[in-house]
């Protein structure tokens, strides 16, 4: 049975089961007029015969399929012949990868022999037989389970306690997971990172002027030994996000203004939808635009100024960029405007205040935390885009701050430098890891000032 079917099974019979934990309850007491006569409320009883219905089966089938696929391929390679078994890592794994493809009707590489098809639908049938077992298993443990917690149901057990404990625990289990992702995370791109800097020092990394990653397979050819200056690369990123900032922080930050005191409820009603499509664009869409129409029209446009332009750009991705990003700006900045207490508001026109005073002097005041979190946040967004720097602003690591120019950010660079078929044991391929490095210290370094100018404004005005 498919996992998913299973899981369907599952999630009926807990219902069922909360219909009948929640039935009992009742049925204890004398029906509903004496519910009172209860501990908890009908429905926590019915929820506590779900959870204990639901909770051992998910655990085992979680358990189950951690360990099926290893044991199943250890059980297949023990039926092999000494001489595969005798296969040295890499070639035991390719042995493995072609059974896998065999048994599921895929290409296999190399030549197709009895010993491959014998362990193919051998595989098959493990497959089938643990199948077969997790469904008995999982269905048979949800039924005892929910047994087990139906019959325990007193009017004076305490479902509300235990229900309201599980959930503590599982909302406990879940932010452990949030915050062991990210610290795993994190160690994978540190320890790659320090893989790469064993190999080209820290140095000439943070503070070289030339990008040039590419090596040769041997020392020989020309280009043996790449350059991995990111100053380039850094230099990219803050031009094409200041641009991008330029555009969307006034922009942004007017219309929220705009929308929240000056506009009429008919306005707004039409202008904040037209607005949030744009946030629903693809940016596969922006990058389009920015190479077919901003980036040629930023061209012409310069060379009637008698600039040079590029075909491609930081200035055009740059502008396409703060389109892209007014309605994150204008959305939390409109909604830390509309958070300020209408007191303040009307204490200030009370006491004489123009619309404008109170905007400026006391609303924008109060609002700056959200304002500065959203503002941010699009700081985030700008350095963290792709798409639209590979189609308007080009791959050339450039140093230079000409916005006429070609130029590379380093997100960009990371997915070049991964695409394709890799060996992560070259200065090439680890320098994707070096770059995402360096983007979560400024990630982390812009939640730091965010959260200080928060806690600040934050003291003053409340």
């Amino acid at each position: 049975m498919q996992s998913t079917t299973l899981i369907l099974l599952l999630a009926a019979i807990a219902v069922s089961a909360f219909y009948l934990g929640r039935s009992r309850s009742l049925a204890l007491v004398g029906g509903p007029r004496k519910g009172s006569a209860l501990h908890s409320l009908p429905g926590y009883y019915g929820y506590f015969t779900a959870i204990w219905c639901l909770l051992p089966a998910l655990a085992a089938m979680l358990i189950w399929i951690s360990l099926e696929a290893r044991i199943i391929v250890a059980i297949v390679i023990s039926g092999l012949p000494d001489a595969q078994q005798a296969l040295s890592a890499g070639e035991l794994d390719l042995l493995v990868n072609n059974i896998r493809n065999l048994a599921a009707g895929d290409v296999v590489s190399g030549a197709l022999d009895s010993v491959l098809s014998d362990a193919a639908i051998r595989l098959q049938e493990l497959t089938s037989i643990s199948r077969n077992m997790l469904t008995v298993l999982t269905l048979g443990l949800a039924v005892v389970g929910g047994v087990v917690a139906w019959l325990r149901i007193k009017p004076d057990f305490r479902a509300r306690n235990r229900v309201e404990h599980i959930v503590l625990i599982a909302l406990i289990v879940a932010s452990s997971i949030a915050i062991f992702t990210t610290i795993g995370i994190v160690l994978s791109v540190l320890f790659e990172a320090i893989r790469f800097f064993r190999e080209v020092p820290v140095a000439e990394f943070l503070f070289g002027l030339n990008w040039s990653p590419q090596t040769a397979i041997r020392s020989d050819q020309v280009g043996s030994s790449g350059s991995f200056g990111a100053v380039p690369l850094f230099t990219g990123t803050l031009l094409i996000t200041g641009i991008a900032m330029a555009v969307a922080v006034p922009v942004g930050l007017m219309t929220a203004i705009y929308l929240a005191e000056y506009s009429t409820s008919r306005v707004r009603g039409l202008a904040k939808p037209l607005l949030e499509v744009l946030a629903g664009i693809p940016t596969v869409v922006y990058g389009f635009f920015a190479a077919l129409t901003v980036a040629p029209w930023v061209r012409r446009a310069g060379e009637t100024m008698g600039f040079e332009v590029a075909s491609e750009s930081a200035l055009a991705a740059g502008l396409v960029m703060g389109i892209m990003i007014i309605p994150l700006v204008s959305s939390l900045a409109d909604d830390a405007i509309n958070a300020v207490p209408a007191a303040m508001r009307d204490g200030a026109l009370g006491l004489g205040s123009t619309r404008s005073e109170t905007m400026i002097r006391v609303i924008l005041p109060a609002a700056l935390p959200g304002i500065v979190g959203g503002i941010l946040l699009a700081v985030s967004r700008a350095i963290g885009e792709t798409m639209i720097v590979v189609m308007a602003a080009g791959l050339a690591a450039n140093l230079t701050a000409n916005p006429f120019e070609a130029v590379t950010t380093v997100t960009v660079q990371i997915v070049t430098l991964l695409v394709g078929d890799q060996e992560f044991d070259s200065a090439k391929t680890l320098a994707a890891f070096a770059l995402g490095l360096m983007l979560f210290v400024v990630t982390l370094l812009l939640n730091v000032v965010g959260l200080n100018v928060v806690r600040k404004y934050r003291e003053q005005y409340e």
